[in-house]
């Protein structure tokens, strides 16, 4: 099993703090964090590895101004790939987005700048998304003749229904700002969106690991169920979860009533 630090990583970087937090960076600025194949590449080893090494949260970010401008296409263009090529290379790119929404781990996206195609299809596979004032989202595949192959007929139509996906690949549609929240692309609009992300992966690594680990893997297996095989498989994962030993001293907590209770935000 790979370590964080046996990582070999050249297009990302990972940082980890002393609450068990990861900081996972796209890290190939000049390019807008294109994802290339062997981005890919290691963003599949980073989302394998994280589970085992005991990661409590994840800040998914990226240098420069822009979140990611999705597949590389100077890349494409230059390999001039084969079909069987580039869907072998799609499988890869499920591969690493699959790691990040069923591995377990809160993944939280601090967006910025063009969060496009590909790169809407990598923000999606995260378990919350941060967006700022600067940041937009689209899916240009139509324009370029191209097709989704990263997973966004999936996660971006669940976000924003078929019909709004559909209008951004045929006409190039952009949103952002509120707009961009109404429709789902993101759950929260804020100045900074680092300091939010972070903000959230600390309240998420405060939860108990297996707790987050329903959160984060079941629902998503369990909206790929029918009604009947999702609710036998949420009881079953309750049973293991809310049983858990762990989880004691906080119903503990509850019945004594020194835990916090549940609040309206103030105004």
């Amino acid at each position: 099993m790979k370590r964080i630090e046996d990582l070999a990583l050249e297009h990302t970087t990972i940082t980890l703090d002393a609450d068990g937090i990861a900081t996972v960076s796209l890290n190939r600025p000049d390019k807008r964090n294109a994802l290339n194949a062997d981005t890919i590449e290691e963003l599949i080893d980073i989302f394998v590895t994280l589970p085992r090494a005991g990661v409590r949260a994840c800040v998914l970010r990226a240098e420069g101004t822009h979140f990611c401008a999705g597949l590389d296409l100077v890349e494409h263009h230059s390999e001039d790939r084969r079909p069987e090529t580039f869907m072998h290379l799609c499988l890869r790119w499920h591969e690493a987005f699959n790691k990040m929404e069923y591995g377990g781990v809160p993944v939280i996206a601090a967006l910025k700048g063009a969060v496009v195609g590909g790169g809407l299809e990598l923000a999606s596979a995260a378990h919350i998304r941060v967006a700022d004032a600067g940041t937009y989202f689209a899916l240009p595949e139509g324009q370029r003749g191209l097709f989704t192959g990263g997973g966004a007929t999936i996660r971006v139509a669940d976000l924003v229904g078929k019909a709004r996906m559909i209008d951004m690949m045929l006409t190039g549609r952009v949103y952002q700002g509120q707009e961009a929240i109404a429709v789902g692309l993101a759950q929260y609009l804020v100045d900074d969106s680092e300091s939010k992300a972070m903000e959230l992966a600390r309240a998420a690594a405060r939860n108990e690991p297996l707790s987050n680990f329903a959160i984060c893997s079941a629902i998503s297996h369990m909206q790929n169920m029918s009604a009947l095989d999702a609710a036998y498989a949420e009881w079953g994962g309750a049973g293991i979860v809310n049983t858990q030993p762990a989880c004691r001293q906080r119903l503990a907590a509850f019945a004594d009533k020194s835990a916090p209770r549940v609040r309206p935000n103030e105004a």
